[in-house]
């Protein structure tokens, strides 16, 4: 069914488009044609002169032959993290690896490959299929810029997939957390710390006074916080008079992650007035956390489609944010799904040559089991 050798010679070939944020427009006009090729209406969005990018999300649409059946969504990532540039993939032993100067790109070009090579076999043998929406983001990396600030109103699906997660196929990540960023500008007196230090208000102090005493590393089973940014002083002889500190805190329970986000900002605060110095802080919620229960058409038919390919479907929370956290607050619910990427963000990144092929075959399982199901 899966055209083993198209697979592995399309995943060389984007891998070795470089692809940095913000910057997609060379693989997102080379996937654009081969969605056209394969008679789906292509459309980019204008997310991209936005967010200070060449390159919109590459948006494509595909009429079932199956009346009645959801619609939908399938989607990865354009992008990828730094160095992807002059990205060389090569295969030994099974294995997918770059030449080690590089990231390989697995994140998240398997995610493409996959949906690429599903709905070309599915036009390829009129396969049984609902209406098929494809979904290519840019700017995931550094803030899944890409959804966050697309028009929720061009998704049409009943609910999607998300091909960008490491781990073998058959893991399917149903929940996630939400998380608050938060800013804190720490505001002291400066003074000459060999003449007056007394007359001074030592900002990082303070902010060290704060951050002694706040939760965070690992809170709970689904609530975490970090500090992850300081900021400030200009010279060992001036009492510094400003900080800042970048933090973030996480939860898959709105409820923890409003109380954990409080704690913090309340803890700077109130330490801040303890010694005569001030707080501002700016909270802006990242992006929202989602629970997929079992019984959810998009959990369900994901595991029905895993178990058709003879896998064992896994279901799993995870601590990180992806496309899914906005597609899920627009009222699409989407699962996100393991390709097989491992070591993702590194040089020593890879991906077995087996998974890239067995995540193309989970899709067009995917797709054919949605074609069975009525809305």
């Amino acid at each position: 069914m899966i055209n083993q050798q198209r697979v592995l010679a399309e995943f060389f070939e984007l891998v070795s488009i470089r692809c940095s944020t913000r910057a997609e427009r060379e693989v997102a006009d080379v996937v654009k044609a081969k969605l056209a090729a394969m008679g789906l209406a292509v459309e980019e969005d204008d997310v991209g002169g936005r967010i200070g990018g060449n390159c919109g999300n590459v948006l494509a649409y595909l009429r079932g032959n199956v009346a009645g059946a959801p619609v939908v969504m399938l989607s990865a990532h354009l992008d990828s993290v730094e160095p992807c540039g002059g990205i060389k993939p090569q295969l030994k032993d099974g294995v997918i690896t770059s030449g080690g100067d590089t990231v390989l790109g697995a994140d998240d070009k398997s995610g493409v490959v996959a949906i690429l090579e599903a709905i070309r076999v599915i036009r390829e043998t009129g396969a049984a299929h609902g209406d098929i929406q494809v979904v290519f983001t840019v700017a995931e990396e550094g803030g899944v810029n890409g959804s966050k600030n697309m028009n929720r109103e061009l998704l049409a699906a009943d609910f999607g997939y998300v091909l960008d997660s490491g781990g073998a196929p058959g893991r399917i990540i149903n929940a996630a957390p939400g998380q608050d960023s938060i800013k804190v500008i720490i505001r002291g007196k400066t003074a000459h710390a060999g003449v007056a230090p007394e007359e001074g208000i030592n900002a990082i102090v303070v902010a060290g006074k704060a951050m002694a005493e706040l939760r965070q590393g690992r809170i709970d089973d689904e609530t975490t916080a970090n500090i992850g940014i300081i900021k400030g002083g200009q010279a060992t002889n001036i009492v510094p008079d400003y900080v800042e500190i970048a933090c973030e805190a996480r939860s898959r329970n709105k409820a923890k992650l409003a109380a954990q986000t409080k704690h913090m900002v309340e803890t700077f605060e109130r330490v801040a007035a303890a010694n005569g110095a001030k707080a501002e802080i700016t909270v802006k919620t990242a992006y929202d956390p989602y629970v997929l229960t079992a019984e959810m058409p998009v959990a369900a038919m994901a595991r029905q489609a895993v178990e058709s390919i003879g896998l064992t479907p896994v279901f799993e929370a995870t601590g990180g944010g992806s496309d899914a956290n906005f597609f899920n607050a627009y009222g699409v619910p989407s699962a996100v799904l393991a390709t097989g990427m491992s070591k993702v963000h590194t040089t020593s990144e890879f991906i077995k040559e087996a998974d890239l092929y067995k995540t193309a075959e989970l899709v067009v399982a995917i797709i054919k089991t949605a074609a069975g199901v009525k809305k």
